[in-house]
């Protein structure tokens, strides 16, 4: 990761957007690290702020766990019996405001089945700042199927968290510097202005 200055890092809030990856109630209150679930809320928060201030899209997504969209693999999702009909909902803490973006998805992936990349497009978005929950599932999909359809991504690393240290070690030392830049909410803050 770069140094905390990051001065490769520029971002125009006139070509990129904030993408936060299902901080829905579901999904925060599943115990994650490296990061406590909190933690990342109040990152995306942080962002979403920033974002906003410079006129940059802020787009939260959801995955809508009651319509999961089911394939043949292995390991099926499996879903606790006593979810609330509130769990799709994003969370209080994530800081969504009036006027962001909400996408709703049904797989890992934010831009399968989805009008996201219509919504990029449309606002002239060439970079993607990426955060959320987990990192090698939502993240790490959403990650992959964008810079498939050319976009540029930064991935927050301390704004993401997983279910195991070494899920999250080995996205950010392996796979993420290779698909995309990876900085901290710091460097993204101070990108941004």
């Amino acid at each position: 990761m770069s140094d905390a200055t990051s001065p490769d890092l520029t971002i125009d809030p006139k070509t990129t957007a904030l993408v936060l990856i299902d901080l829905q109630n579901a999904i925060v209150s599943r115990d994650v690290k490296p990061y406590p679930a909190s933690e990342i809320m109040q990152q995306g928060r942080s962002l979403a702020e920033a974002f906003r201030a410079k006129g940059a899209p802020v787009i939260y997504v959801h995955v809508l766990i009651d319509n999961f969209l089911q394939l043949q693999i292995d390991e099926p999702l499996q879903l606790p019996k006593d979810l609330p009909p509130s769990m799709n909902d994003i969370a209080d803490g994530a800081g969504m405001q009036p006027g962001d973006l909400l996408i709703a998805k049904r797989h890992w992936g934010a831009f399968a089945q989805t009008n996201l990349e219509q919504e990029l497009r449309t606002r002239g978005v060439k970079t993607v700042v990426l955060a959320g929950i987990a990192t090698n599932l939502g993240v790490e999909s959403t990650l992959r199927q964008g810079t498939g359809l050319g976009f540029s991504f930064v991935t927050v690393e301390d704004a993401c968290s997983t279910f195991t240290q070494e899920m999250q070690d080995f996205a950010f030392k392996v796979i993420f510097p290779r698909i995309s830049k990876v900085r901290t909410t710091a460097q993204v803050l101070a990108a941004i202005g």
